[in-house]
């Protein structure tokens, strides 16, 4: 990116707000005109359950967290149509992105929304309290309707989980990218530098990657720690993919 004053932040319509038909809503509250931000990209992804539990990493091993991962992966409100289960999204890109889509985005918790910034995007949720077998309540689920990233550094961190430096024009691009000069391959959680029966090719010779992420592969590879796990490089690379 040329311009200094520029940032990235990554915005997730989530699965509630698909099913509720509030997709052009959430648009037209994050276009140009009410923003003076611009798109740098956008996909429609089925969300695997691996990358699922990469973007909620932070909440993993909280009682809550397997209902996280059902919610963004569409199980809980398309839990009888799996063509159905998708989360559009897209890296907008301008002068103070992150704090003005957080703004339009509203408080984490719909009740909250409501209450102190009604007419916001997650002023239209809901908040869905959990429950154990027995019947206790034992926490809570947002179905907030969309996520934006919250500082500079997540932005990075999500935006390079969710897109492929070809899924974002190159002078939209605002991390280091490289092009790949040899194999890695994906299979069962480890990875490889050879093909293996049953292993689905990450990157390929001539691949255009994330630095970051070609750094954390070779440290993998040679079986030292890397700055991210396998499965956060990987998740990326298989959007889409019918194998994971």
């Amino acid at each position: 990116m040329q311009e200094k004053d520029l940032e990235q932040t990554l915005v997730l319509i989530k699965p509630d707000a698909l099913k509720n038909s509030l997709t052009g809503y959430v648009l037209s509250q994050l276009s140009e005109f009410h923003t003076g931000l611009r798109f740098a990209g956008a996909k429609i992804v089925q969300v695997s359950k691996m990358l699922a539990e990469e973007h909620y990493a932070e909440h993993r091993g909280k009682l809550f967290f397997p209902s996280l991962i059902e919610y963004l992966t569409g199980c809980v409100h398309y839990p009888d149509t799996p063509a159905l289960r998708r989360v559009v999204a897209f890296v907008y890109q301008g002068p103070g992105a992150i704090q003005k889509i957080r703004d339009l985005a509203g408080p984490t918790n719909p009740h909250v929304a409501r209450e102190k910034k009604p007419g916001c995007v997650r002023a239209l949720g809901t908040v869905v309290f959990l429950k154990s077998p027995d019947g206790q309540t034992i926490g809570e689920r947002m179905d907030n309707l969309i996520h934006a990233s919250a500082t500079a550094t997540e932005a990075e961190r999500e935006i390079k989980l969710w897109f492929k430096p070809n899924d974002i024009p190159p002078s939209m691009r605002e991390y280091k990218s490289v092009q790949c000069e040899e194999h890695f391959y994906f299979r069962d959680g480890r990875l490889y530098r050879k093909h293996e029966t049953g292993s689905v090719c990450l990157l390929a010779p001539g691949d255009a990657v994330w630095t970051s992420d070609l750094e954390a592969l070779h440290r993998i590879a040679d079986g030292k720690e890397a700055h991210c796990t396998l499965q956060a490089v990987s998740a990326k690379y298989l959007i889409n993919e019918t194998r994971e």
